[in-house]
């Protein structure tokens, strides 16, 4: 069958090439290609390319242009050892400094990426240069070992698991990269401040799930009182609350667990019914509703001691609190109210009327305006704690339950439609500029999945969210502007009811330290890209990753892939012969004659895809040909089954297919 089709398959949308962008200072955008702002950083990333840093156990430091950059790495777990162990976790630290002064330079967004070393190659500044250009410009490139800047796509799902999505490293149809098996549905889940644990709540079972998102594995499962349902993190981490919604007076109330022991640090019974939880913000009081009995539990978190039951109105619903105006606002469900309690008198000191049917409440950063979600009725209720006064309603759509917020809008899930309502946050007090798109093609509320964790969240683009729709099955990618989706994820015939952003990009902490935490794969010497837009900084450290004796040495990749490149770059609607050199990954000798060279071409996240066995050509050299539907970012993989080769073995190439 060499030269022909093998499969080929079309998906509803289309999506930008995962971690379609990543934002570098001042709203630089990359996309896999360059803009011409991204063409200017790489034009300088060639005149500014720094030596290679000698691999060492000590940090490495790079200075230039009055700007120093130290590399270093700390295995997460190294026992005796200390050098970075394959198969182990270890965290990457960049240190940004001022090299005059030693002042720490924050709020910087740099750019990084960990890539095995060519066997028998060193890395001088020429191949530093080709591989970050490789990383970023357009055409044939080939992908990292590990992304610094990706991220996963985590759904709760209807079924007792959660679908780990991997939007970037997916290969072919599937962006699935795992699947974490639970004991039991999941309810509500919340991630650590670390983003190592994700605490999942699972009210049949009685308990709380513990996940360990380096492994993607539960290692443990926290009894957790009568039907655990929601679930609120501290801001320190320190003591997650699990509000329990047991029928009787007995059950009603809260678990407290200390995430350091893992136990459970307290029992505190607050009233029947469902429960939503709120922390002040520097996590002295907890709040708690309590739905049956119509009141609000103060708790001094210090003592672990209800300090006050106040009476807020009927089937309390949703609560937050405003940092602006330190109260915390609790909307009911019954008779329509939201009310103001102020946290140090304790006391409700506004009520606001409305409609009954409340089922959200949410307040923007700053905590000036709130925003209450009425299902009943269909619609959002905006008001302003400066005067605790209703600022308008806003129709959004039926069973509408949800709200998320990015930069520009306010999103709002209405169960009983599947349209998504945005509401522009440019003029919250003046006319409401109400727009909205589809996020697929049934209403969620046809599936039985429910959950009070968010179905709507933002993406780590700017400007972008991702949308569960647990009645499609699908996850909907949408970027503000169009007027639909921009593409989709399959989560593989599961009801995704939930979901949460793992971002594994470097995160700022004290100090001017930019750090993240990744498992090393394999044993050998890997190269450490770095760049940096302002100050214009590019640079490449090196790391040795030693092997580790109680793993099983995994056998060798038999061959590698080299792309020949020659002609115009592919175009939409027009044949594209793409040829490659296949040489032994041993010898480095041409491999000619292979019959089973197959090659997979998609366009990511997979929306379209060609499979085929690829042409030999003679000496080597081997060919196959596709024609782009549509402009995008195209992945190429290769597989060699008469030599052992899988598709995930060898590092793809990717192609940028152009508009004619």
């Amino acid at each position: 069958m060499s030269g022909k089709h093998l499969a080929s398959s079309n998906v509803q949308g289309g999506m930008k090439a995962a971690r379609a962008a990543l934002s570098c200072l001042s709203g630089l955008i990359v996309v896999g290609f360059f803009s011409a702002a991204a063409s200017s950083i790489y034009a300088q990333a060639q005149r500014e390319v720094a030596r290679p840093g000698a691999a060492a156990p000590a940090p490495q430091v790079y200075t230039r242009e009055g700007v120093s950059v130290e590399f270093g790495v700390e295995p997460v777990a190294a026992g005796a050892r200390k050098e970075p162990l394959a198969g182990t976790e270890a965290t990457l630290r960049f240190k940004v400094t001022d090299a005059n002064t030693g002042k720490p330079l924050g709020n910087l967004r740099p750019l990084a990426w960990l890539d095995q070393s060519a066997a028998g190659q060193s890395l001088d500044a020429r191949a530093c240069r080709e591989k970050i250009q490789s990383f970023l410009q357009p055409g044939f490139n080939k992908r990292p070992t590990v992304d610094l800047n990706s991220y996963f796509i985590l759904a709760l799902n209807h079924e007792p698991n959660i679908s780990v999505i991997d939007p970037l490293s997916g290969f072919g149809g599937s962006k699935l990269y795992t699947l974490v098996g639970l004991s039991s549905t999941g309810a509500d889940w919340v991630l650590s401040p670390d983003k190592k644990r994700l605490y999942v709540s699972m009210p049949l079972a009685g308990q709380v799930a513990v996940v360990d998102t380096a492994a993607w594995k539960v290692s443990a499962n926290i009894d957790a009182g009568a039907k655990p349902t929601r679930v609120a993190l501290q801001h320190d981490g320190r003591y997650l609350w699990v509000g329990n919604d047991g029928a009787g007076e007995e059950e009603g109330g809260v678990t407290v667990i200390d995430t350091v022991t893992l136990k459970v640090a307290a029992r505190l019974k607050t009233g029947p019914g469902r429960h939503e939880i709120a922390l002040a913000e520097d996590d002295s009081l907890a709040f708690v509703t309590n739905r049956e009995a119509g009141t609000l539990s103060v708790i001094d978190v210090r003592k672990l001691a209800a300090l006050a039951d106040i009476r807020v109105g009927a089937l309390p619903a949703a609560l937050a609190f405003s940092t602006l105006s330190k109260s915390v606002y609790v909307a009911n469900e019954g008779d329509g109210t939201i009310v103001a309690v102020d946290v140090s008198r304790r006391e409700v000191t506004a009520r606001m009327r409305a409609r009954p049917g409340f089922r959200a409440l949410r307040f923007l950063p700053g905590g000036r305006y709130g925003f209450a979600v009425n299902r009943a009725e269909g619609s959002v209720y905006i008001f302003d704690v400066s005067s605790n006064r209703l600022v308008r309603a806003v129709p959004v759509g039926p069973g509408a339950d949800q709200i998320t917020f990015t930069r520009q809008f306010a999103y709002v899930r209405a169960a009983g439609h599947e349209f998504v309502t945005m509401i522009n946050l440019s003029d919250v007090a003046g006319e409401a500029d109400v727009t909205r798109f589809p996020a697929g093609q049934k209403a969620p509320k046809e599936s039985p999945a429910e959950s009070p964790a968010d179905a709507v969240v933002p993406a780590p683009e700017e400007g972008a969210v991702l949308v569960a729709n647990p009645a499609d099955k699908m996850i909907y990618y949408y970027t503000e502007g169009m007027a639909a989706p921009m593409g989709s994820f399959q989560n593989y015939r599961r009801d995704p009811k939930a979901l949460l952003v793992l971002d594994n990009g470097l995160r700022e902490g004290a100090g001017g330290v930019y750090s993240t935490a990744v498992r090393l794969a394999d044993a050998g010497r890997y190269d450490v890209a770095f760049l940096l837009d302002s100050p214009r900084l590019v640079t490449c450290f090196g790391l040795d990753v030693a092997e580790n004796p109680s793993l099983p040495k995994p056998p060798g990749v038999a061959i590698r892939v080299e792309p020949l490149r020659a002609g115009a770059p592919p175009r939409v609607g027009e044949t594209y012969t793409l040829r490659f050199k296949v040489l032994d990954a041993a010898t480095g000798r041409p491999s000619a004659g292979l019959e089973d060279v197959g090659v997979l071409v998609f366009l990511a996240p997979g929306t379209w895809q060609q499979r085929e066995w690829a042409r030999p050509l003679g000496e080597g050299v081997y060919e196959i040909s596709f024609v782009p539907p549509q402009a995008g970012v195209y992945y190429v993989h290769f597989q060699c089954p008469s030599l052992g080769v899988r598709f995930n073995q060898l590092s793809p190439l990717t192609l940028q297919a152009a508009d004619k």
